[in-house]
């Protein structure tokens, strides 16, 4: 009877611990979630309500974590506590920087926005609640949905992470041109789901509602978890009857939406330009062929082609290009097949040769548009090296004539640098993330500009009645796209008329259109449900993002005067834009502060969140820089290392016999950073010295000095050492990892070191640093209690696990010194 007794007890006791441990999990429940999206004429306002209740009965943290469209700037939030409310307010960026870091001096705090996948970006604050009290998150954000390949696609991730009783999407849609078509899709969408997704459509208005239930949205009957976990994508397309577009005006700002259909496309002379360099090896060369034979078949017989490849060697397929006919196609198939990866990379020599192809070749069609088209994953190492002198190089060989569209392959590539260089030259940039589906995205892009139906476009308004015109000449136009134009109507016009100037492949095109300001007026009146100053909104919005733009390949002092404006204009609207940042104000028994800025696709490596709290011993703070910096070849991991004060003031760094490569540092006498390192190659043999002063270059006894208070580049026998000024210095060498090194002067001076190409390290890479490349590797944890911001991280020296916490860190691989990088974290013992 005893032992019944005892036994009962503890299945008593076990359902305790149970029925606390689910009461735990759900203490902090999201009651309502409400998404409240209005599209009027593409621009959409969006704004997301989450309620939040602790049920616990003590104080628990709330998190807010919402992922919106990479396009959009979130324009407000709050949070509202006990009847309180507490706003993020928007200000200049390091005006809002000073403010976070004084905040952050009394004890940590979390960066708000981090970059988290191809379309999304995420916004992240935390908040202690007191308990049985609630919270309430408020966050607006506003973007133009682009039109491509003849949709317009509006992007919703629902992550709830838990059931909520009031979950609610709302979509309202207004296009006065009328709603061609409309559909909605998700990735999580089940017969149940779809009982709760109602859709109403009149001629120029919709309104899409998805309320599921909670036990709608349950995987299982039985339990508590949730099927809302994905994207919800509306997609629709407006009506075109004018030729001459349609313009829309609100409170004196206009629109004028320029889309063309069914006209003739122009042939087009393309050359595609693939990197086959080592770093493409493997996946990438795979994915690279199977994205070009599907393209081959996409051809039109009008159309002219040709490939160019390189590494270390630029090779013309043929030495002019040729008519897309069924034979020369099935012959670059071939051809295509037979591409493989190894040697270094000539971006420059490649691109002038594919500038001189089109150059010299006499027997493209008159009327016809002529592009290049360059892929590749990396940085240049060979030949011409530094990226300032080949954007001047291209810019000068294109001249204008030619549309230079630029792929970057994976995250190692300088995305900047390609981006920069296609915006010069009249054409865009786009990542190709290294996932696998990179052949479809490949594919993506080239149906976007595959069929070019105008080029030379003007769009004229009138001069004396029109300020703030936003850009209203373009190079190209493509079918499925279109062209947005906006601005300011200065004088009491009665009609406003436009023309429009362009090229077609049969004619020359001028187009005439007036619009009766009254009556577009009355268009966007007694609409409740329309934002009533959109289109100075959308002006604002297209205004910041086309000087955004124009910065990219602007000199430096105009690039000021472009960044001036959009600053003046992010403030007037409310946006929180590149040159912005919002201070979130918190409770005064909490962290104060925290810090939104906007990530930009241009760098290199995303940002990922932590939390609020302490999380070790280690004494890591957003205002710190870590001595090292790496990412784990083959892993979406970064590792912050720091020198625990223990190491000795010269260290071996890293060693690779196969690479030929060698890296030592020393560390200052004040400071635990480093102030000098020494890279050492064996063929051939060169010795770099690089010292907070200076950068000596070492060969055969004889030794050049570079400073570092100019831009400059040498090269000795293939391996090519390029200054930037007062900034880094890069060494790069064929098939080899490229060595960069970062100089910092604030808060102190010292030298930043990274590697790119990091796939090219052998196995038998050893050093402080080089264990991480060989060995390092992080485990999947069976244990679920282990939190979400600690990882273990094994196979280093003497086979120890290290279980390493996630924290901010300053980022020195960034031109911008005061983004926070998020990493895994460990002491450095050497």
């Amino acid at each position: 009877m005893e032992e019944r007794t005892l036994l009962a007890l503890m299945v008593f006791s076990s359902l305790i611990v149970l029925a606390e441990t689910i009461a735990q999990k759900h203490a902090i429940e999201i009651y309502s979630l409400h998404v409240d999206c209005k599209v009027t004429s593409r621009f959409a306002h969006t704004l997301i309500t989450s309620k939040i209740v602790n049920r616990a009965n003590e104080s628990r943290e709330a998190t807010f974590e919402v992922e919106l469209p990479k396009t959009a700037f979130i324009t407000n939030f709050s949070m509202s506590i006990d009847g309180k409310v507490y706003p993020g307010i928007i200000k200049e960026k390091a005006s809002a920087q000073k403010e976070y870091d004084t905040a952050v001096s009394h004890g940590q705090s979390a960066g708000l926005v981090k970059i988290t996948g191809r379309k999304l970006e995420q916004f992240h604050v935390s908040v202690s609640i007191a308990a049985a009290s609630k919270v309430t998150f408020e966050l607006t954000y506003e973007e133009l949905l682009k039109r491509q390949l003849g949709k317009f696609e509006l992007l919703v991730k629902v992550r709830p992470k838990q059931l909520v009783k009031h979950f609610q999407i709302d979509v309202h849609i207004f296009e006065p041109q009328g709603i061609r078509f409309l559909e909605t899709d998700s990735t999580f969408m089940t017969n149940e789901l779809t009982k709760a997704l109602t859709k109403l459509q009149n001629e120029t208005k919709a309104h899409i509602l998805f309320k599921p239930t909670v036990d709608q949205q349950k995987v299982n009957p039985e339990f508590d978890e949730t099927l809302l976990n994905g994207d919800f994508v509306v997609r629709y397309d407006v009506k075109r009857d004018a030729t001459a577009g349609d313009i829309q005006i609100v409170n004196g700002y206009f629109v004028h939406y320029f889309a063309p259909q069914e006209m003739p496309a122009f042939p087009k002379n393309v050359i595609f330009v693939i990197d086959r360099s080592g770093s493409m090896a493997g996946r990438k060369i795979e994915q690279t062929r199977d994205a070009l034979l599907k393209i081959l078949k996409d051809l039109r017989p009008e159309d002219h082609f040709g490939f160019i490849t390189f590494n270390s060697k630029v090779v013309e397929w043929k030495s002019s290009l040729l008519p897309a006919t069924a034979e020369n196609v099935a012959s670059a198939a071939g051809f295509v097949q037979t591409l493989s990866a190894s040697g270094g990379t000539d971006i420059n020599r490649a691109l002038q040769t594919a500038v001189s192809g089109l150059e010299k070749d006499e027997g493209l069609p008159e009327r016809s548009v002529s592009m290049i088209i360059l892929l590749t994953d990396g940085q240049p190492t060979s030949g011409e090296s530094n990226v300032e002198v080949i954007q001047e190089n291209i810019k000068k060989a294109v001249n204008g004539k030619y549309a230079l569209f630029c792929l970057g392959f994976g995250f190692d590539v300088s995305y900047k640098f390609l981006e920069k260089m296609a915006l010069s030259n009249g054409g865009i940039a786009r990542r190709i993330y290294e996932n696998a589906d990179a052949a479809l995205q490949l594919q993506g892009f080239y149906q976007e500009v595959a069929t070019p139906i105008l080029k030379k476009i003007e769009m004229q308004y009138p001069e004396n009645a029109i300020e703030g015109l936003t850009k209203n000449d373009f190079k190209l136009f493509f079918e499925g796209s279109e062209i947005i134009v906006s601005g300011k109507i200065s004088n009491e016009l009665d009609l406003l008329p436009v023309e429009i100037k362009a090229q077609s492949h049969s004619s020359d095109l001028t187009l005439k259109e007036e619009a009766n300001v009254k009556e577009k007026e009355q268009v966007f009146q007694n609409q409740s449900y329309i934002f009533g100053n959109f289109i100075e909104r959308l002006w604002a919005y297209l205004t910041i993002q086309q000087l955004l733009e124009k910065s990219i390949s602007a000199q430096e002092e105009d690039q000021k005067t472009l960044e001036a404006q959009v600053l003046e204009l992010s403030l007037r609207y409310s946006f929180v834009t590149p040159l912005t940042s919002m201070v979130v104000t918190k409770p005064a028994d909490q962290d104060q502060t925290d810090l939104a800025n906007k990530p930009t696709e241009a760098g290199k490596w995303g940002i990922k969140q932590t939390h609020n709290e302490k999380l070790s011993s280690v004494p890591v703070g957003v205002n710190e820089y870590p001595e090292f910096i790496l990412q784990l070849p083959k892993q979406d991991e970064i590792i912050c290392l720091n020198t625990d004060g223990k190491a000795q003031p010269s260290l071996h760094l890293l060693s690779d016999p196969e690479q030929g490569l060698t890296v030592m540092g020393k560390l200052g006498d004040r400071t635990n950073h480093f102030v000098q390192f020494e890279i050492n190659y064996v063929n051939p043999p060169a010795q770099i010295h690089i010292s907070t002063d200076a950068i000596v270059l070492s060969h055969n006894n004889e030794s050049t000095q570079l400073p570092w208070t100019e831009s400059t580049t040498s090269t000795i026998q293939g391996l090519s050492i390029s200054v930037e000024k007062e900034r880094s210095v890069t060494a790069s060498l064929s098939d080899t990892v490229t060595v960069e090194i970062t100089l910092m002067k604030f808060p102190e001076v010292f030298l930043g070191l990274h590697f790119l190409n990091t796939d090219r390290f052998s196995d038998k890479v050893s050093g402080a640093l080089g264990q991480f490349y060989s060995k390092a590797r992080f485990e999947k944890s069976s244990n679920m209690n282990r939190r979400a911001d600690e990882r273990l991280l094994s196979g280093l020296q003497q086979g120890f696990r290290h279980c390493l916490p996630w924290q901010y860190k300053n980022d020195y691989r960034l031109e911008s010194a005061s983004e926070p990088v998020s990493c895994w974290s460990i002491d450095l013992t050497p």
